[in-house]
C-alpha cells in the first residue's frame, strides 16, 4: 500500500475515532458548556467533511477496479466467441448430419 494511501486511511479511522469521541462527550455531559459545545460541533463538521470526501474518493477507486474488472471480462468473453467462430468455420458438414 502506498505510503499515501496508509496516511489516508489513518485519517480516516482516526476521524471516525474523533467523531466518535465528540458524541461520546455529548452524551456524558449533564450540563453542557454551550462554548465548548460550539466548539466540539465545529470539528465534528470538519471531521464529518473530510470522512464524506475520504469515502466518495474511495468508493470511485471500487468503481474504477470494477470497470477494469468488467473489461477484463469482456475482453475474455469476445475472444472466446471469436475462438469458438474459428472452430465452427473451420468444420465440414458431413451429410450424414443432416437431420433430412
Amino acid at each position: 500500500m502506498p505510503k499515501e494511501d496508509k496516511i489516508e486511511k489513518q485519517d480516516l479511522t482516526s476521524d471516525l475515532k474523533k467523531l466518535s469521541g465528540i458524541s461520546k462527550w455529548f452524551e456524558d455531559q449533564e450540563n453542557i458548556d454551550i462554548e465548548e459545545a460550539l466548539k466540539k460541533v465545529k470539528e465534528a463538521a470538519g471531521l464529518i467533511k473530510t470522512s464524506k470526501e475520504r469515502l466518495k474518493a474511495v468508493e470511485n477507486e471500487f468503481e474504477e477496479i470494477k470497470k477494469e474488472i468488467d473489461l477484463k471480462e469482456d475482453d475474455d468473453s469476445e475472444e472466446e466467441e471469436e475462438e469458438k467462430e474459428e472452430e465452427e468455420d473451420g468444420e465440414e458438414i458431413d451429410a450424414k448430419d443432416i437431420p433430412f
